[in-house]
């Protein structure tokens, strides 16, 4: 009896296992990016950051930084590209012991030193990002008093005309996954030798899982009237009834502020990306919430009073629709993305 209390259960160390393969899996895929979007670059720029170094657009993004006196981003110039294959290594050696001999004290061991290095690693990124974005060349060609061009730690930023998303790549959501499911292990470890002793630790192990899945899952963010800009024309977002947002295939999310716009961004995106972006229109009516475009009809009249005069507004309900027809005469349809014109 003595002996059990002192080891996990066969579930915890399997799933311990899973997660230090996984960190080597890790090795070979980038950790974290930061996109850079602008009307001049409709495809965006990306910097992709691996375990052993800087990739992506490192040369265009430089020559942009050139203009605005921050240092040039080279690999050799940072040592934690030096120290963290070696870290990530120790891990997934650490974690395959503590699977291996099955003892509580290495497993939670383990798990207390992983989250300490995903702090540690978190606030080494943030001073990375701080002394680039602020220890700028006084003489350089563009200079903006006050002005600091720091990334974001995690989300969104607007530098100048350029929209930042800083957000984790494949291994980042693997590190991520890792550290979720540790700790779900180590609560339902703590819970099974101090408070429920029978819980089925497996069981619960998979409704984790699935759980941590489910909340991946991208979708519509609310729109923020007054304080969100809409990503085409860069006004504030004011008129809560003509919103609108597109959400790319990897998360990234756009927001409008009405149907127009939407429409004339969409044109600045090559085929690909317009087929695979989600896009959601605002409900004029009730609580404004947004719906996925195919499930809207739209109402094209003149005497709507739109933020950019597109004279279109969006419907979830058709009963709505009919009462507002008889305010705003026009004439209802389905949504159809405007088409893009080529030449």
């Amino acid at each position: 009896m003595k002996m059990n209390k002192n080891r996990v259960t066969l579930a915890t160390r399997l799933i311990t296992a899973v997660c230090g393969l996984s960190m080597i899996a890790v090795m070979f895929v980038p950790l974290w990016r930061i996109e850079l979007n602008a009307p001049q670059y409709p495809e965006g720029l990306c910097l992709k950051i691996h375990p052993a170094g800087i990739k992506g657009d490192v040369a265009i993004i430089n020559g942009l930084n050139h203009y605005i006196g921050m240092k040039t981003l080279n690999t050799e110039d940072f040592p934690e590209f030096r120290i963290l294959p070696f870290c990530i290594g120790f891990f997934a050696l650490l974690f395959l012991f503590a699977a291996v001999i099955g003892r509580r004290r290495a497993f939670f061991t383990a798990f207390f030193l992983f989250v300490l290095f995903g702090i540690v690693a978190m606030a080494d990124f943030w001073k990375w990002e701080y002394d680039y974005g602020h220890n700028l060349n006084p003489h350089a060609a563009i200079v903006v008093p006050g002005m600091a061009y720091q990334p974001p730690l995690i989300g969104y930023k607007q530098l100048l005309n350029f929209a930042a998303y800083s957000i984790p790549d494949t291994g980042g959501w693997i590190f991520v996954g890792a550290g979720g499911l540790l700790l779900f292990c180590s609560v339902l470890e703590w819970r099974r030798r101090v408070v429920q002793p029978r819980v089925k630790l497996a069981g619960a192990a998979l409704a984790a899982l699935a759980v941590l899945l489910t909340s991946c899952n991208t979708g519509p963010q609310p729109i923020v009237t007054g304080k969100d800009n809409c990503s085409f024309c860069k006004m504030t977002i004011s008129d809560p009834r003509f919103g609108a947002e597109i959400v790319t295939a990897t998360g990234k999310v756009f927001k409008f502020d009405d149907i127009y716009c939407l429409s004339a961004y969409c044109k600045t995106l090559d085929e690909k990306a317009r087929s695979k972006a989600a896009i959601y229109l605002t409900d004029f009516c009730g609580g404004h919430s947004l719906y996925a475009a195919n499930e809207c009809q739209v109402l094209k009249s003149e005497a709507l009073n739109c933020p950019m005069n597109g004279h279109e507004a969006a419907f979830s309900n058709a009963d709505s629709l009919g009462l507002t027809k008889k305010t705003y005469p026009g004439e209802a349809t389905k949504f159809v993305l405007t088409p893009v014109h080529q030449g």
